[in-house]
């Protein structure tokens, strides 16, 4: 699927049609008008989801624009292609030669979920299922109602209404599963906030961009938030 096609789904307005596609793990179906705002419904505000949802009264339909991606001098002893995630200030650093860095605004982890430290891309996915942790899923028993058996087990299939957008890195350390990513979101407003339980999440447009520069094996810094 084309960049263009991506942003032209994402963007797609649904009240001009009655019928639209969403792509899971690069397979398309047709779903209606009515199945896709349930979907949005239901996976995002409505249900609050865990570490890649927020509940947020009359929300705003856009980021701030002092969280818009763009090229900025980027001082770093950090090589190039290293992300860097500065938590305290809501941006991520894709570190680009010559002293410069591309920056995205990004959502970061709300209070008791903050986290720090180096890890490494272990692997990519466009349009990923999400699979929230068992211990998610304890504190957050809600989760359940939007979860069906996906590729992995029980999860939340790919597609605009899933938390984890439109792309995701899943960071490792020491040859384990952090159980944090970086991803898309469904919920754009939310750049700029401590709103998740430690992932890091861009808008989808950004997402892709960063997915596109990253490849496995990429070092992640994240900054302690304070």
């Amino acid at each position: 699927m084309s960049v263009e096609f991506e942003r032209l789904l994402l963007y797609f307005d649904v009240s001009l049609v009655g019928r639209c596609a969403i792509y899971s793990m690069g397979r398309a179906r047709i779903v209606s008008r009515r199945e896709l705002l349930k979907g949005l419904c239901a996976a995002g505000g409505g249900l609050g989801l865990g570490s890649c949802a927020s509940n947020l009264a009359n929300p705003p339909t856009a980021p701030d624009p002092a969280f818009k991606r763009v090229v900025v001098p980027y001082d770093t002893r950090e090589s190039m292609g290293t992300i860097v995630v500065d938590p305290a200030k809501h941006f991520l650093y894709a570190v680009q030669k010559g002293g410069q860095a591309v920056r995205y605004g990004v959502g970061v982890g709300r209070e008791g979920f903050a986290w720090s430290g180096i890890a490494t891309v272990q692997g990519k996915r466009e349009w990923p299922d999400w699979y929230p942790p068992k211990e998610m899923v304890e504190r957050r028993p809600e989760l359940r109602q939007a979860m069906t058996e996906v590729e992995r087990g029980m999860g939340m299939p790919a597609g605009l209404g899933n938390p984890l957008g439109a792309r995701a890195l899943y960071l490792w350390k020491d040859n384990k599963d952090t159980l944090y990513r970086i991803h898309g979101t469904n919920e754009p407003w939310t750049i700029g906030q401590n709103v998740s339980s430690g992932c890091i999440r861009l808008t989808n447009e950004d997402v892709i961009d960063l997915y596109n520069r990253t490849p496995v094996g990429t070092r992640v810094v994240v900054l302690p938030s304070s």
